[in-house]
């Protein structure tokens, strides 16, 4: 694709990312056969090949307008054209990018702008935010269909997690609305990991990754929530050895949320042109692995643990965007649940999104609802008892919609070892 970029772009190392990455699209339009708003809207402009379109105009400097700006919130940066494309086009971070520039240009609403900064400020707050939902769940009785939605029944309280007592140690990313929503899941990947000899450990101040305000297009604001993760990680990362020696040896950066660290893993990328933190990041980003792949690493050593011959029902796996699109991390989990004697059923569409995508199903309800019925549809095609993915936006976004169980694969695999 032929690009003549504006002068305010020109030269800047965003311009020339995203000069790259237009010069790789060939127009094939592959990428509009696995876009989920595409196949809901059946709008060229509602489909990574048009919105590639619409952002090479921004940054050629032709007019921005609303309807630019709507095209591009309606995406859902599931990255399931990335998948799809032949020539390896990295659009999540042209939309990145794109959207960057669209809301400097084209302002939006005052009540649109409150609304994002609310969202902004009190989803990463794991403290403000659990005070919210501890009231909204006290009304829930009280509130309107739409707005109880949003508000999940409280969930089971965290097991027991054991002492971190292993030489062998993992870092795992707390978060912000996991340790409220759902704060059984870092525990139960700490009961599985302690299995096989490795403590999981959480360090004090590591919260937000910075994928919700960045995805909000606060990207100053998000990368802050970085950096600050990285800081807080950073002692236990740059230990010495004789401290190692005396504390551990630290084996990876863990992420029990996919959507975490499909962020995590890309923040040399995000970073990369900041000189106090590149480094760092780039060796966070290296030392990043989905928990998926730990456990996968140690599931010979979990075997014997295992049930001979227990078969554990029918379950549907929700592979989520941030998983397969976002890590290219696809099977692993399904093959660890198989193995624990789960049957798992099978799933149509699976590469199409549920709808979540971090504060998506609030700002676009409508199409969320929409591929939310339609993956539903999907996962309960075959009957399954329970429902499990490996993201906590997905599992609350799921939830509010079915009385099947949905929860987190790990919590199953703990149960089968138990």
């Amino acid at each position: 694709m032929q690009t003549d970029l504006a002068d305010f772009m020109r030269g800047t190392p965003a311009g020339a990312e995203a000069e790259a990455i237009l010069r790789k699209c060939v127009h094939c339009g592959f990428c509009t056969a696995t876009c989920p708003t595409y196949q809901l809207l059946g709008d060229e402009l509602d489909g990574p090949r048009g919105r590639i379109y619409l952002i090479k105009e921004v940054l050629e400097g032709k007019p921005v307008t609303a309807r630019t700006r709507l095209h591009l919130d309606r995406c859902l940066t599931c990255r399931a054209c990335e998948t799809t494309c032949p020539s390896g086009v990295q659009y999540a971070r042209l939309a990145d990018i794109g959207r960057g520039v669209v809301e400097e240009r084209a302002p939006r609403s005052a009540w649109e702008r409150a609304r994002r900064a609310l969202l902004a400020w009190a989803l990463p707050n794991t403290a403000v935010f659990g005070a919210a939902l501890k009231l909204g769940q006290a009304l829930r009785p009280l509130l309107p269909r739409a707005l109880k939605e949003k508000v999940p029944p409280r969930g089971a309280a965290a097991g027991a997690r054991p002492a971190a007592r292993h030489a062998r140690k993992v870092i795992a990313l707390a978060g912000c609305v996991q340790p409220v929503l759902a704060p059984n899941i870092n525990a139960a990947a700490a009961r599985v990991l302690d299995r096989v000899g490795i403590s999981l450990v959480e360090v004090s101040g590591a919260g937000c990754c910075g994928a919700v305000r960045y995805h909000l297009n606060d990207q100053d604001g998000g990368l802050a929530d970085m950096r600050a993760l990285i800081d807080s990680w950073w002692p236990m990362v740059e230990r010495d050895a004789e401290k190692a020696a005396a504390h551990g040896v630290l084996e990876a950066i863990v992420m029990t949320a996919s959507g975490c660290g499909s962020t995590v893993k890309e923040f040399g990328s995000y970073l990369a042109h900041d000189p106090a933190y590149r480094d760092k990041a780039a060796r966070v980003a290296a030392l990043a692995r989905d928990l998926s792949e730990i456990v996968a690493d140690h599931a010979a050593a979990l075997e014997p643990l295992l049930v001979k011959g227990a078969r554990r029902g029918k379950l549907a796996f929700q592979s989520p965007c941030s998983l397969q699109h976002g890590q290219k991390i696809r099977g692993v989990v399904e093959g660890l649940l198989a193995g624990a004697g789960y049957e798992l059923t099978p799933v149509s569409e699976g590469h199409l999104c549920c709808g979540s995508a971090g504060t998506y199903s609030i700002l676009q309800p409508e199409l969320s609802g929409l591929l939310r019925t339609r993956k539903l549809a999907a996962l309960r095609f075959g009957e399954p008892a329970q429902i499990a993915t490996a993201n906590i936006g997905c599992l609350a976004h799921l939830q509010a919609a079915t009385d099947t169980p949905v929860r987190h694969w790990i919590e199953l695999l703990d149960e089968a070892l138990e």
